[in-house]
């Protein structure tokens, strides 16, 4: 990945994460990393802790930006998210994956849409 993809990720994760404050979710983590991936975003929704996958594109040339969480990303979150409840010992009573798509037009504004409950 180049710097300027990190740096677009790296910001697109920053707009989601402004979005999911000011849509009154409370973030516990950030960026968990494990040698297998990383949890973007995992975020409490009352009593429901949202794992949240970030994607963020410039153009569509290579599809929207939720097109980029196939079946095997999804898995591997699911596998990421129980490693992380067990090593924090956090329970829920509901756990639930979001995907945040984050657009980054020319002009303007990032347009993020929230996908809550996404896989």
């Amino acid at each position: 990945m180049t710097n300027r993809n990190q740096a677009v990720g790296a910001y697109g994760e920053r707009c989601a994460l402004r979005h999911l404050i000011e849509s009154g979710l409370r973030p516990v983590a950030r960026n968990w990393r494990r040698p297998d991936g990383e949890i973007d975003i995992i975020a409490w929704e009352g009593p429901v802790l949202a794992f949240c996958e970030v994607k963020t594109r410039r153009t569509e040339r290579y599809g929207a930006p939720v097109e980029a969480v196939v079946r095997a990303k999804a898995r591997r979150l699911r596998g990421l998210a129980v490693r992380w409840l067990a090593e924090t010992g956090t329970t829920a009573d509901e756990v639930r994956f979001d995907v945040l798509s984050v657009r980054l037009p020319v002009t303007g504004r990032a347009q993020v849409e929230h996908l809550r409950g996404a896989f």
